[in-house]
């Protein structure tokens, strides 16, 4: 059952004891009924949704616990650890450095950080590392927590890796390396890493936005604990399973699948203070879905006057730059400069969206022929690592929700 409470305000309460809380614009219904069918039917347990529209917020809903295993209430702010989602404000950061001529695209990673030409790494482009064809998605010796934590160390080790492949011709998806990369590049430009760069150059402008890279402490208190939920199994249904390909490269220890995936070794805690407080800007950006979302629009779009990256930019972020059989990830997938594309592997609005999945669940994208900004976060991740059923049910409900002409 669902109820007006003040103009454009609702509240919704479901079989499942959730009370869906926010606003949606007239018209955008659709998607504020998905958002509470994925507590219902997907078993969510704590989650958020912002969609903008021409630089204009028409959903914003958010539900569930704070914490997954936990009884406190979701609030408006409440923030989540978005994982790989990061990677898009980090491809940003880059992307808006090249606009100011302080990195060339097409230049050799060397040219900005000598070092890193070490063991046939020469011809390593700033699109390469963008695109996910560096040859470096793996680290033969895998990083504490307290060296991948430490810019200094982490760009030494990702320096002294010898390529996987031969940069340039191939592409598999760098899960954590593409953050210590992009870090070092920020770094010898500006003298910043990437995450005080985000926070001073993309979250300032845009108000404060509801992005981190690095939490400071005077925020820690929003952020939810995060942790794995299966997902029910569908009635009537059989449950659809991995390919086995898919299965056998995340099961085996020496593919490049889990060995990328395991460049940090132990696996850090999500929900260490410590690893919220760190600056990965792969793996461990912190946002609520508005300020997810907010941060999208504004690359494509004003928003309150301010826009990100200019529309040449945006063209060239969205133009393929890697697709076909990702040796990573053992699908078919389609990146940009620094942003998953439409693809089969991780369908977003439309062919011209671009954006980037976090492993788990989250999500944040934009379309700039239709106008729309995206961001979802959850605190419940799934198996999934780029189509997540319940960001793809939301998908569906905007798709429906955009006017016919």
């Amino acid at each position: 059952m669902v109820a007006p409470t003040v103009a454009g305000e609702w509240k919704e309460r479901q079989d499942v004891d959730v009370e869906v809380r926010g606003t949606v614009a007239g018209g955008w219904e659709p998607v504020r009924e998905a958002f509470a069918r994925n507590f219902e039917r997907l078993g969510e347990r704590g989650a958020a949704l912002a969609v903008y529209r021409d630089g204009r917020r028409v959903v914003e809903l958010w539900a569930g616990t704070k914490d997954v295993d936990g009884d406190a209430p979701w609030q408006r702010d409440t923030a989540q650890v978005v994982r790989s989602a990061t990677k898009g404000v980090a491809a940003a950061a880059v992307l808006m450095l090249h606009e100011r001529g302080l990195l060339d695209l097409d230049a050799p990673v060397g040219r900005y950080w000598p070092e890193f030409k070490a063991h046939g790494k020469e011809g390593v482009l700033v699109r390469h590392v963008l695109g996910h064809r560096a040859g470096l998605p793996v680290l033969d010796r895998p990083l504490s927590f307290a060296d991948a934590a430490d810019p200094v160390r982490a760009a030494e080790a990702v320096a002294a890796q010898a390529p996987v492949w031969e940069p340039g011709t191939d592409h598999g998806y760098h899960a954590l390396t593409y953050g210590w990369l992009v870090d070092e590049l920020v770094r010898r430009v500006t003298g910043k890493g990437a995450g005080e760069w985000i926070a001073s150059e993309i979250a300032a402008p845009l108000g404060g936005l509801d992005l981190w890279v690095g939490l400071p402490s005077s925020e820690a208190h929003r952020v939810g604990r995060v942790g794995k939920v299966e997902a029910p199994e569908p009635a009537g249904a059989l449950r659809a399973r991995p390919k086995r390909s898919v299965t056998a490269a995340y099961a085996d220890p020496d593919s490049l699948t889990r060995r990328a995936f395991a460049a940090i070794d132990p696996s850090p805690d999500h929900n260490d203070p410590a690893f919220h407080a760190a600056a990965l800007p792969a793996a461990n950006g912190i946002a609520t879905a508005d300020g997810l979302a907010r941060f999208y629009a504004s690359l494509v779009g004003p928003v309150d006057g301010v826009r990100l990256l200019a529309p040449d930019t945006v063209e060239r972020a969205r133009a393929e730059e890697s697709a076909g059989p990702d040796r990573v990830l053992v699908v078919g997938t389609r990146f940009g400069l620094g942003y998953m594309l439409h693809g089969s592997a991780s369908p977003l609005l439309a062919p011209g969206s671009f954006g980037h999945p976090g492993r788990g669940g989250s999500l944040g994208f934009a379309d700039p022929e239709y106008g729309v900004a995206f961001g979802y976060v959850t605190n419940g991740f799934r198996r999934t690592v780029t189509a997540d059923p319940r960001a793809q049910a939301l998908i569906r409900a905007v798709r429906e929700s955009l006017p016919s002409s």
